[in-house]
């Protein structure tokens, strides 16, 4: 378990926590784009606070996140070294660890403490410990008492299986009528849970899936944008790069050269 990188997550911690990753990342000091997805975002930064804002004015340096689910980037700002731990809830994670619905979330950047007075001294515990080992039982062990806290409640199940759907690209009419609900109903539901309608979440979904593409192309050299577009769900290359305008603030070009900056030139044939 010692070490950077993917950690692994208990069983028990499966259905709502998503992944946890610890980093220790050098560079030359800029701003990082934290991009939308399915999930919440939590960070627990080491050695200085991490900072955090939707625009460059609004940025706040604090000992933690948490990140809403959001439709536009959030901007990271950073010296050139980054060194923490990242872990992304699913939107079940939302409710069961941190005893509200994803909704009452979306569109924020808040501090744990704010969330839950029994969170507001895991910071310091992490800060405290010198392995990464240790610091990933800490809080593997904070979560799953968090989890026996708020007793695992969850969304309802149709809810569920109508997220899962949705994020598998099937038509919000399709995904309606597998839970037996009007187009309406799903939306009510949807957005009561998530923040977020159908279409958005699918949206959030297949951008998503996107960024996991473009990833694996950069390391494996890979298909062009052009292929992981088509590969995506998206009409065309045009149709991606409009899309990742929007939700990331850039073409999908410019994020792979800024967070690879040894890419290679072939993956932004067309």
């Amino acid at each position: 378990m010692d070490g950077l990188g993917p950690q692994p997550v208990p069983a028990l911690l499966s259905p709502y926590v998503r992944s946890v990753v610890s980093y220790d990342l050098t560079g030359a000091p800029g701003i990082h784009r934290g991009l939308p997805s399915t999930g919440l975002t939590i960070v627990f930064p080491l050695d200085v606070p991490i900072a955090v804002g939707w625009t460059d004015s609004s940025v706040s340096a604090d000992w933690s996140t948490v990140g809403g689910l959001h439709t536009r980037p959030a901007r990271i700002h950073h010296d050139g070294r980054q060194r923490g731990i990242q872990a992304t809830l699913t939107v079940a994670g939302s409710r069961c660890l941190l005893g509200m619905p994803a909704s009452e979330l979306v569109g924020q950047i808040i501090t744990v403490d704010a969330l839950s007075p029994s969170l507001r001294e895991l910071p310091e515990r992490l800060h405290a410990e010198d392995t990464w080992a240790g610091r990933i039982e800490i809080l593997q062990r904070v979560l799953v008492g968090e989890l026996a806290r708020h007793e695992a409640r969850g969304p309802r199940a149709e809810v569920g299986r109508a997220l899962a759907r949705l994020t598998t690209g099937a038509p919000v009419s399709g995904v309606a009528a597998d839970v037996g609900f009007s187009r309406r109903r799903l939306s009510t539901v949807v957005r009561e849970e998530t923040g977020v309608t159908p279409k958005q979440f699918a949206r959030l979904a297949r951008f998503e899936r996107t960024k996991r593409l473009l990833v694996t192309a950069y390391r494996d050299g890979g298909p062009t944008i052009a292929a992981v577009a088509a590969e995506g769900g998206y009409a065309d290359h045009a149709h991606l790069t409009r899309e990742w305008n929007e939700l990331a603030g850039c073409p999908p070009g410019l994020w792979v050269e800024e967070e690879f900056p040894n890419v290679q030139a072939s993956l932004f044939d067309s």
